[in-house]
């Protein structure tokens, strides 16, 4: 379309949703966090911006965001955030005529906060989606523009369910940002939209996990436990200690027994841990220093601590 945007992000949910973007809108700036010293990976943004031969802003907080944007004219009405990371003032909002619109990875209300394609796995529900929103300084309050829902299938993974909802945030900005920059749409409250489409409207909040998220605790149920080993995949992983040997658990599932909570079960090349309520199975895993294996692998390799 014609129309230009001005694009918030750094993560690399941002920086995939930026190389789709820039294919269907012109991309008047860029604003992303820069490359801090002594940092020698990648920075998912600033690279994808660079490839793309985009123009830069590059802010550390949000006062420069202020500071640097309010100094500027842009041609855009309207910009658009994805996974920024920095909160952004109501002065910066109100650069645009049409406001910041923000792609949200959840059904609003549901899951505001930081982390809520996580936090839908580790739920347990089976649905979960987009949610266009106009930007407002509180968190993830502000009205909705459209939302877009996916099923969620029960054995998904956060990396499987990240490029399932990459996929549906463009579909959907690509349709509804014209709409919405045509005067064709206005936003509308979060709970009258739930109401209307029928998921909960009662808010729900996600958080930032921490290293210590990924220590696998016997003391829970095993269905709550195999839910973690897919929602933390990616980080902070699945740790616990077998047989004496530090491990990652990649792949497991839940199954029906009772014992002494973090009792190791092995029979027929397969083993288990008891948890509060049942078993989990591992199925893959990965020892610290070696590769992902099998639980057969593992066995063959580790017998011997196990017993």
């Amino acid at each position: 379309m014609d129309e230009p945007i001005i694009f918030f992000g750094t993560g690399p949910v941002a920086a995939a949703s930026l190389k789709l973007l820039a294919q269907s809108f012109e991309i008047e700036a860029v604003v992303t966090k820069p490359k801090q010293p002594h940092h020698h990976g990648e920075v998912p943004v600033l690279d994808a911006a660079s490839k793309l031969e985009l123009p830069i802003i590059e802010v550390v907080n949000k006062k420069e965001v202020s500071e640097k944007l309010g100094g500027q004219r842009f041609r855009s009405h309207v910009g658009v955030l994805i996974d920024f990371g920095i909160l952004v003032e109501q002065k910066v909002i109100d650069l645009f005529p049409l406001g910041i619109v923000n792609s949200h990875f959840s059904l609003l209300p549901q899951w505001r906060g930081a982390d809520p394609i996580t936090f839908a796995i580790l739920s347990g529900q089976d649905k979960t989606g987009v949610s266009l929103m106009l930007l407002v300084e509180a968190m993830d309050e502000g009205p909705l523009l459209a939302v877009g829902e996916t099923t969620l299938p029960p054995d998904t993974t956060t990396p499987e369910l990240t490029r399932n909802l990459i996929g549906l945030s463009y579909a959907l900005l690509k349709d509804v940002l014209p709409k919405y920059i045509d005067g064709k749409l206005i936003g509308s409250p979060q709970e009258k939209v739930a109401n209307a489409v029928g998921y909960s409207a009662l808010p729900s909040y996600s958080r930032k996990l921490t290293k210590e998220d990924g220590i696998l605790d016997w003391h829970k149920p095993a269905e709550q436990l195999e839910r973690e080993v897919r929602a933390y995949l990616e980080w902070p992983k699945s740790r616990t200690i077998l047989g004496g040997h530090a491990v990652i658990i990649t792949q497991a599932h839940a199954e029906a027994g009772e014992d002494n909570p973090g009792k190791l079960w092995i029979q027929n090349k397969q083993l288990g841990v008891y948890c509060a309520r049942g078993i989990l199975m591992i199925d893959r895993i990965k020892p610290a220093g070696k590769g992902e294996m099998s639980i057969e692998a593992f066995i063959n390799g580790y017998r011997q601590n196990l017993s």
